[in-house]
């Protein structure tokens, strides 16, 4: 599906009598966690449910926690410095393996100290769920690396017949701005003996301080999966065509704070449907670790073009020049047919936690918006975690030296009670 395609008539207005209220319960997972970034929901013991593997960056340790107890097991640990993880099940047997990447940092611990010798994939054996739930080690295998690799998605996006990753760098040695190398690994013929995959570079001389990247499955030409990505560049709609690998950018994100900030662009993204349309707009925060939400939609009448509609604006940066904005999310919560978009707020208060926003005539800009959690969030996941056919989410609050350390950090399911 290409994005230049001509866009649908606009939906009418709703009326308010037409709108859904949100209504989620929300109940702890984890909680005084010693520190928080990333959470994911693979289906671990392959029995249809999606659990939880969360961490962050200090401790080393990746935990997962098993549906519907929660019981946490240690899946690894004595990782430097895990950040961006995806899952999939790459060996074709027993439940979803993982993907990590890790090793950002060198001394100094930020985005100005890229790791020479880091930026590191690796992926993680599934043993089995019996072996899982024994505690069993999951067997590493490398990857591949590239330079302050901080985000992946692992998906089919040049071919159908073997699993890839995409890896997307957030800084390089030089500097923080600097541009940046997108990678793709294949996937070999046996993924258990393989020393790494094949890599190529995809792009290296068109973006810098990519932080957010949402992929979209079956979306780009012959039902490969695309990729949204937000970086200092604004967001881009990243997708492999039978001439190449296409970037069309959809919008160029937030500007008037650089003066102030040295960040512009998009922070995160992701893409939501409305009617027939699989990606009728475009949520994101903007810009890194921004303050601001903004939503891109098709422009009705000029096919190709795409319309910015600031929402919010939270707070005001920081002495480092962030706000605390970090995670966006699409889904469909309320059962329309049609998605809502989650914001994670880091923190701290009064800009903290999960708000959901529902377009109301997504043409206009126009969306309502609600405050659906309370605590630091750094990473939502949305999945039918209770088995009732409704999408829930899960978050993970935000603590990460030198940024932001949420006074309590936890993993927080939050249920879904709402009903369209």
């Amino acid at each position: 599906m290409s994005l230049t395609s001509p866009a649908p008539a606009a939906a009418p207005e709703r009326a308010a009598a037409d709108i859904t209220i949100p209504w989620f319960s929300s109940s702890t997972v984890t909680d005084f966690l010693r520190d928080g970034y990333w959470l994911e929901a693979p289906d671990i013991t392959g029995d249809g449910k999606p659990d939880l593997v969360g961490h962050g960056l200090k401790a080393g340790e990746l935990y997962w926690y098993e549906n519907p107890t929660w019981e946490k097991r240690l899946l690894l640990d004595k990782i430097k410095e895990p950040v961006g993880a995806d899952f999939a099940n790459i060996t074709g047997e027993h439940g979803d393996d993982y993907v990590i990447s890790y090793q950002l940092y060198g001394p100094g611990g930020t985005i100005h100290h890229a790791d020479p010798e880091g930026g590191k994939i690796d992926w993680l054996e599934n043993p089995g769920p019996d072996a899982v739930r024994r505690g069993e080690r999951w067997k590493r295998h490398h990857v591949g690396r590239a330079i302050g690799m901080h985000r992946l998605r692992v998906g089919h996006f040049t071919r159908h017949d073997r699993i890839q990753i995409l890896g997307f760098p957030i800084v390089a040695v030089e500097s923080v701005h600097s541009v940046l190398p997108i990678v793709l690994f294949t996937a070999p013929d046996d993924v258990h003996t393989a020393e790494q995959w094949d890599m190529e570079v995809v792009n290296d001389n068109q973006f810098r301080m990519i932080h957010g990247v949402a992929r979209k499955p079956g979306l780009a030409p012959n039902g490969l999966d695309g990729i949204l990505m937000a970086s200092d560049e604004g967001v881009t709609w990243m997708t492999y065509t039978d001439t190449g690998w296409a970037f069309e950018r959809i919008g160029e994100g937030e500007h008037s704070q650089f003066e102030q900030t040295t960040f512009r662009g998009s922070g995160d993204v992701d893409g939501g449907r409305i009617g027939d349309d699989p990606l009728a707009y475009v949520a994101t925060l903007e810009p890194f670790h921004g303050n601001t939400v903004a939503v891109y939609v098709k422009d009705p009448v000029s096919p190709g073009s795409w319309n910015r509609f600031l929402l919010d604006t939270y707070g005001e940066p920081n002495e480092n020049g962030e706000g605390p904005g970090h995670s966006v999310m699409c889904a469909d919560f309320d059962g329309d047919g049609e998605d809502e978009f989650l914001i994670g707020l880091r923190g701290p208060q009064p800009w903290q936690g999960a708000v959901y926003y529902k377009a109301i005539d997504a043409a206009r800009g126009i969306f309502v918006k609600w405050k659906v959690g309370e605590e630091s969030t750094a990473r939502i996941v949305a999945a039918d975690f209770t088995g009732t056919g409704s999408m829930d989410f899960a978050t993970i609050s935000y603590s990460v030296e030198h940024y932001f350390v949420a006074p309590r950090a936890e993993i927080t399911l939050h249920t879904n009670n709402t009903h369209p």
